[in-house]
């Protein structure tokens, strides 16, 4: 049986679904509030200014704030819907040579600013985190027979 094709996934396709799949990725055991750190509860049927309904919005117990599954990761402050932003880390991620904000511009339907910014975010939160110092943080590394810089080298 042919095996089926990941980029078929729903949550790649339809904006409910990509909140569903990324709120159960980043919140298991249920919504955590990224200022507190309290429990929340969804927020159902909260329209925004110009009528639209506002998916996955939630309300911390704790603190009363209102947050979404995009506060505190590099979803935040964008405008595009989530499912494209799965996309365009998917097809990052997978492309042996990289792709440039020309071809997501083009993949994914968005204007190039709004492609470059998304491939800048995904790659600045792809970059490995600075490693600790050799030997640890305030310890003292001892190297023998080792040069730095040139070495002078006399023919007699």
């Amino acid at each position: 049986m042919p095996r089926k094709s990941a980029l078929n996934a729903k949550h790649l396709h339809d904006e409910k679904a990509a909140f569903a799949w990324l709120e159960s990725k980043r919140w298991p055991d249920g919504p955590i509030c990224p200022k507190c750190g309290g429990e929340g509860y969804p927020l159902n049927g909260v329209k925004d200014k110009k009528g639209r309904l506002r998916l996955g919005l939630k309300k911390c117990r704790a603190c009363r704030a209102q947050f979404t599954v995009r506060v505190g990761t590099i979803l935040e402050d964008s405008h595009a819907p989530i499912h494209l932003w799965l996309q365009a880390i998917v097809l990052m991620q997978t492309s042996k040579k990289g792709i440039s904000a020309n071809q997501l511009h083009r993949v994914l339907g968005v204007t190039i600013r709004t492609a470059w910014h998304m491939g800048h975010r995904i790659r600045m939160a792809s970059t490995p985190k600075a490693k600790p110092p050799l030997g640890g943080a305030g310890k003292v590394v001892e190297v023998d027979e080792t040069y730095f810089g040139k070495v002078e080298t006399r023919l007699t």
